[in-house]
């Protein structure tokens, strides 16, 4: 019997139905000497987050990940394996963040979460063993939004980051509309409903959508920014916003690599279990940070 389209389901049906398909999907754990949860103090209340490190000692290059799931589904364990495999590839510590869900707690609380993360990382480094001058955020989807979000606010408060890691990342909620949306409706895993759910747990107010902590491609100015890895996939709705937020990232003067990975779909990063292409995806992300975090 086929599955019933997600946009018809309540947020408590998708969290159940997200994580038994991870099960399958995902890749196995990268062993890593320590993997530790951490409480992160802010004004909405503490953040679970966890720590993951590939080398016990010394002070490591750090990345701030929020995981994707339209701010509605996701949580620390259902983006573990990717978090390992970024830490052990990159040679990097990953500090993933388990910001607030909508609808339960809608805009502005994931990205007032995510904004917190970020400066307590740079605050905290030296507790964390993360060297503050080669500090990176990163996340997917809707974590890529956050990670964007994070980055322009850190650069707004003098916060210095490294680099931001942009994986097929929501940039624009204004419109739900382009040439991905019209090519890749339907029939590609993600779709163009299930956009539309998303974003209506997400926001309480339809204006919201303009404000860019929810579109960040409607920013004011991007200069001044991190370099950034913007990746995207060929069958995806996000694509093209994806893919104009790196226009004009570069077109700001940010060092801007943009990655589309053909014949993807929407997620294939998480789908290193059964891709060849997710585990390639997750192993050029990896390299490209461990570059730039090493300089």
């Amino acid at each position: 019997m086929e599955a019933p389209p997600l946009h018809v389901l309540t947020p408590e049906q998708v969290r159940v139905g997200f994580g038994m398909q991870l099960q399958m999907t995902a890749g196995a754990a990268a062993p890593l000497p320590v993997v530790r949860d951490v409480t992160i103090p802010a004004a909405g209340g503490p953040i679970r987050a966890r720590l993951y490190r590939p080398a016990a000692d010394g002070v490591l290059p750090g990345l701030v990940f929020f995981h994707g799931g339209g701010w509605v589904i996701g949580d620390l364990d259902s983006h573990d394996d990717l978090c390992r495999d970024l830490a052990a590839g990159a040679g990097c510590a990953v500090l993933a963040v388990d910001y607030r869900l909508a609808p339960e707690h809608r805009f502005p609380a994931a990205a007032d979460d995510a904004v917190a993360a970020t400066r307590w990382a740079s605050a905290n480094a030296a507790d964390l063993g993360i060297d503050p001058q080669r500090l990176a955020v990163g996340g997917d989807s809707a974590g890529g939004n956050l990670a964007t979000v994070s980055a322009l606010a850190a650069r707004d408060a003098g916060i210095g980051l490294a680099a931001q890691l942009l994986i097929y990342p929501v940039t624009d909620l204004s419109r739900l509309e382009g040439e991905s949306y019209t090519a890749c409706a339907d029939g590609y895993g993600l779709t163009a409903d299930a956009m539309v759910w998303f974003r209506d747990h997400y926001l309480a107010d339809a204006a919201a959508a303009r404000d860019w902590r929810v579109s960040p491609l409607l920013a004011a100015d991007l200069d001044r920014l991190p370099p950034a890895l913007v990746v995207t996939a060929e069958f995806d709705v996000l694509r093209s916003e994806g893919e104009a937020y790196a226009k004009r990232l570069a077109d700001a003067g940010v060092p801007t690599q943009l990655v589309r990975y053909d014949g993807m779909i929407h997620g294939f990063a998480s789908m290193a279990g059964v891709l060849d292409t997710g585990r390639q995806v997750r192993s050029d992300m990896a390299r490209w940070l461990a570059d730039r975090l090493a300089r």
